[in-house]
């Protein structure tokens, strides 16, 4: 976790010419986290604060404009930055759950130990997150739900999944 506090989204890509860019979102209230004329301080430091310009969803994609990037180009220089509020302005939900970062290279293990692979991603999503896990046959996608997911140890950097049949089989002859 940033030292200066709880990261609510992570730029992503830049959207259109007029300096939009989209976002990865750590925040259970976006509608409340990100108004214009909000400041975010940013990791890394360097590139922020940063002062919300304008905000828009796009087909379920939060789409943001910062003060000082009015093109594409001063957009992309904004990727991979993470927006963070300070622990005053955080509310219980910035605190809990899981972030990519946190989960990133974890082994994967199934109920009964064997070996599944690695957690490549994360993707946050408005109705479930999906967990992804790099193994040997390819990428899988598990809903991020406590019935599918009942174990995170960070200490073992450990996932425990328990798929449905056939989540998991991706690749497998028949």
């Amino acid at each position: 976790m940033a030292e200066a506090g709880f990261v609510v989204a992570r730029i992503g890509r830049p959207h259109g010419l007029r300096g939009e860019v989209t976002v990865q979102l750590h925040t259970d209230d976006p509608e409340g986290r990100f108004v214009a004329g909000g400041q975010f301080v940013t990791e890394p430091p360097e590139r922020g604060p940063l002062t919300l310009r304008s905000v828009r969803v796009h087909q379920g994609v939060y789409l943001l404009a910062f003060d000082g990037h009015p093109d594409r180009e001063a957009a992309e220089e904004l990727r991979g930055t993470r927006l963070l509020v300070d622990e005053e302005h955080a509310d219980e939900d910035d605190a809990e759950g899981w972030r990519e970062e946190d989960l990133l290279g974890f082994d994967v293990v199934l109920v009964d130990g064997t070996h599944l692979g690695s957690v490549s991603g994360l993707h946050l999503r408005p109705v479930q997150d999906l967990l992804e896990v790099r193994t040997p046959r390819g990428d899988v996608l598990v809903p991020f739900v406590e019935e599918l997911v009942p174990e995170v140890d960070e200490e073992a950097r450990r996932v425990v999944v328990d798929p449905p049949p056939g989540l998991v089989e991706l690749g497998e002859e028949r």
